[in-house]
């Protein structure tokens, strides 16, 4: 099985955890879209652009503001929520979720596959 391959069946895996997971993505810290899971409405070069600028605007303020490293960015709105978190030095996994989801259990689910995505890519 492929890199791409391996990246894909941990995303189907992610997304089958709960109902409430709308999309995924697995992007390195420059924008690249090494796989997602995304429903049609949303761009893949968009969601990696903008991961990517979360991300490095998370970095800086926890470093900055002396939160030590970053762990996870989190944002709300009115539709969902936006999840990223470190999968690896150089990449990212980004989930979109509904409003309703309920976020300990798919933060738990996130943090596995981030860490099953850095061996991965390691």
């Amino acid at each position: 099985m492929t890199k791409a391959e391996k990246l894909d069946e941990l995303l189907r895996l992610l997304a089958g955890t709960s109902a409430d997971i709308e999309a995924t993505a697995i992007i390195s810290t420059d924008g690249l879209v090494m796989a997602s899971r995304v429903p049609g409405a949303i761009d893949d070069d968009r969601l990696g652009a903008i991961s990517a600028a979360m991300l490095s605007l998370g970095d800086r303020a926890a470093s900055e503001l002396g939160r030590g490293a970053l762990e996870q960015v989190l944002v709300k709105g009115e539709q969902g929520y936006i999840m990223l978190i470190h999968a690896g030095p150089d990449s990212v996994l980004t989930v979109l979720t509904r409003s309703t989801a309920k976020l300990g259990l798919i933060f738990l689910d996130i943090k596995r596959v981030a860490r099953q995505v850095a061996l991965v890519l390691k």
